[in-house]
């Protein structure tokens, strides 16, 4: 019987195996066992001092423009490496080419955005966050506030369903920045961090304890962050009232971002008519939002708001749209769409669907479909689902349960005020999306839902063709979202390296103030 390898985690700037039999990862699809991982027994709070002490000491003396040559050299070590990374997702993650590539290509682009915004930093060790101001009437003593990278860690709690980009969109601002890095991925599909980690560790590139990853379990983690550490969560708001009750948190105010549920929607003008421009890009966009990353996405599409008099057409033609998604087995060419990561998210999502339903009538199911090269009572595979509401406003369950799956709600609105209440009533998502052919309408629909959403994404046909999509996080714009989202902020360019430094006034004479510039270079948004 041949035993399944244990991948070792990096800590303490050297590989360690954890004890036990461990957590076995399977194929979402054939349900075959792949690896084990296990952090049982490991010394986390040596591993946590060897990342804050020896990767903080070494990064830190580095300026910005040499820390964004390191993010280059792993772009290439991952470049190179991108085959084994596919094969690991179609594996791991039952992801087709398409989804993995969202995944795995998004994190390396990332990666390569913020070297190339790093390296226009030049050679400064500080940034300078705005300018000086007078702090009386003779202008020989002013402030100047700066940012410096604060002297902790970097703690990443990932979620399962992208463990590429989950880790380079975060890392690349921190390792800019001057922190090191240590993650954890969702155990389900640890497998391609853990790789990744693994090809940039063999490379050389990083200072020992600059880039750390566990895997297993993550108890204990938060015990060992200190005041001056940071932790930032993608997951369950369930899990993420842990993580803000934590004395880490609660008590020694180490920063915390997290990003969580989100109802995000989708907006349909209300002078769009049946077949129009603004109408066929939101079913496109609809069926792709439902069936990209089999709708195992934080920003994928869950509330689909028209005009009452076209909710018949819409929904006919999304489910037409849907109905030529094939479902299956990713390594086979037929199937368009692959599996969740899990058979556990299999019964979260079929049990979600059911709960959605109790409110909702079923416009399309297309669960009834053979799946494509895959045994239905083995593999993770959900069919699209779109279902429907006539009377949103009366519905409580739709604007409150996120059913993380390939299946989205139609909703019917009456005015323009009606449509921007019922969005509101996630209270709080990390996107929604506008199609209009009316510029004045998008510009009110913007100022309308911007506050209760990290970004508003504005599709109309000028843009079709160049529009990066409702769900595609890009590294220039801000991800996050207030309330049930989480209230975190992520990437926005330049924005992201707040989260890993300390602002402070530096109150001095013109003279210090002019000594100090040497060693800073204003920030940019």
């Amino acid at each position: 019987m041949t035993t399944l390898p244990l991948l070792p985690n990096f800590l303490a700037g050297r590989w360690q195996t954890g004890a036990g039999n461990g957590t076995t990862l399977l194929d979402p699809v054939l349900g075959t066992s792949l690896v084990r991982v296990s952090n049982t027994g490991l010394d986390l709070a040596e591993g946590f001092a060897f990342a804050r002490e020896q990767g903080g000491d070494a990064l830190r003396a580095l300026t910005y423009k040499q820390r964004a040559g390191l993010l280059s050299e792993i772009v290439k070590v991952l470049q190179a490496n991108r085959d084994a990374y596919y094969e690991i997702a179609t594996a791991n993650c039952g992801t087709v080419t398409k989804d993995s590539a969202v995944d795995i290509d998004g994190g390396i682009f990332t990666l390569g955005y913020y070297a190339k915004q790093g390296e226009a930093l030049g050679d400064a060790t500080c940034l300078l966050d705005g300018e000086r101001i007078r702090m009386g009437k003779d202008p020989v003593f002013q402030t100047q506030h700066v940012l410096n990278p604060t002297r902790g860690v970097a703690l990443f709690i990932n979620a399962f369903n992208f463990p590429s980009w989950g880790l380079w969109e975060k890392a690349a601002p921190a390792l800019l920045s001057g922190v090191p890095v240590i993650v954890k991925p969702a155990t389900a599909t640890a497998w391609l961090t853990q790789r990744m980690v693994q090809d940039v560790v063999d490379a050389g590139i990083l200072p020992a304890g600059a880039l750390s990853v566990i895997c297993g379990s993550s108890a204990g983690l938060m015990d060992q962050l200190q005041p001056f550490d940071v932790v930032s969560f993608t997951g369950s708001a369930e899990t993420a009232r842990i993580i803000r009750s934590h004395p880490a948190v609660a008590e020694r105010s180490v920063r915390c971002n997290i990003e969580a549920d989100s109802l995000n929607s989708a907006l349909l003008d209300p002078a769009a008519t049946e077949g129009s421009e603004a109408f066929n890009l939101l079913v496109a966009e609809v069926a792709r939002e439902m069936t990209g990353k089999s709708g195992q996405k934080c920003t994928a599409i869950r509330r689909i708001l028209v005009p009452r008099a076209v909710f018949d057409a819409a929904a006919q033609a999304i489910g037409t749209k849907l109905a030529k998604t094939t479902v299956g087995n990713p390594r086979n060419e037929a199937a368009r769409m692959g599996s969740l990561v899990s058979r556990e998210q299999f019964d979260s999502v079929t049990a979600g669907i059911a709960h959605l339903q109790t409110e909702a009538e079923t416009l399309f199911d297309g669960r009834s479909a053979t799946l494509v090269d895959a045994d239905p009572t083995v593999a993770a595979c959900v069919a699209p689902v779109l279902l429907g509401h006539r009377q949103p406003a009366q519905a409580k369950v739709l604007h409150e349960v996120e059913v993380f799956g390939p299946v989205a709600t139609l909703m019917a609105y009456d005015d323009e005020a009606q449509a921007y209440a019922l969005i509101r009533r996630g209270e709080g998502s990390l996107v929604a999306s506008v199609y209009s052919t009316d510029p004045t309408f998008m510009a009110r629909a913007a100022l309308a839902l911007a506050d209760s959403h990290g970004r508003v994404h504005m599709i109309s046909p000028d843009v079709a063709a160049s529009q990066t999509g409702h769900g595609n996080v890009m590294p220039m714009s801000l991800h996050g979202g207030p309330g049930r989202a989480g209230g975190g902020e992520e990437l926005g360019g330049m924005r992201a390296l707040g989260f890993y430094h300390r602002r402070s006034a530096v109150q001095a004479s013109s003279a210090a103030l002019d000594a100090l510039a040497v060693s800073g270079t204003t920030l940019k948004y």
